[in-house]
């Protein structure tokens, strides 16, 4: 009986049929958590060039919109960028996406309107089953508005 169990034992030790599962079941997780780091690298940055590209778009309608002879409003302006966030090339979830206009703190040139356009945006969470959390993108520009 003894002997039996002992050349069972023996079989097992030599058998690797189920080792490549084995091995598959220990590395596919990290597999995956870098194959989803590397897609949601690629869509913080299109998404970062995004708010990038809209403040200019926002920047150059309140210019355009000034040299027109329509000052718009700091809400206006909100307002447009929200418009103009949601649709092509952008693609941005208004729901995740925060703008905010103000007279810049130090008015740089005189005979100049300085605005201060702040673009927040909250990439989408693809790495929340690993504990991951979205980040936050966060870009600022400066609008030059002539005042006479």
């Amino acid at each position: 009986m003894m002997r039996r169990l002992l050349a069972t034992l023996a079989g097992l030790r030599r058998d690797d049929r189920g080792a490549m599962v084995v091995e598959f079941a220990l590395l596919a997780p990290a597999f995956l958590v870098m194959i989803f780091g590397v897609m949601y690298v690629g869509m913080g940055l299109q998404n970062y060039n995004a708010i990038r590209n809209l403040s200019a778009d926002i920047a150059r309608q309140a210019l355009v919109q000034q040299q027109n002879g329509n000052t718009l409003s700091p809400s206006q302006i909100r307002t447009f960028a929200f418009s103009r966030a949601g649709g092509a090339p952008y693609m941005l979830d208004p729901s995740r996406l925060e703008v905010r206009v103000d007279d810049a703190a130090t008015q740089r040139i005189t005979g100049v309107r300085e605005l201060e356009i702040v673009v927040t945006y909250q990439v989408d969470n693809m790495l929340e089953f690993a504990g991951i959390p979205a980040p936050f993108f966060t870009y600022t520009r400066p609008v030059f508005l002539s005042t006479t």
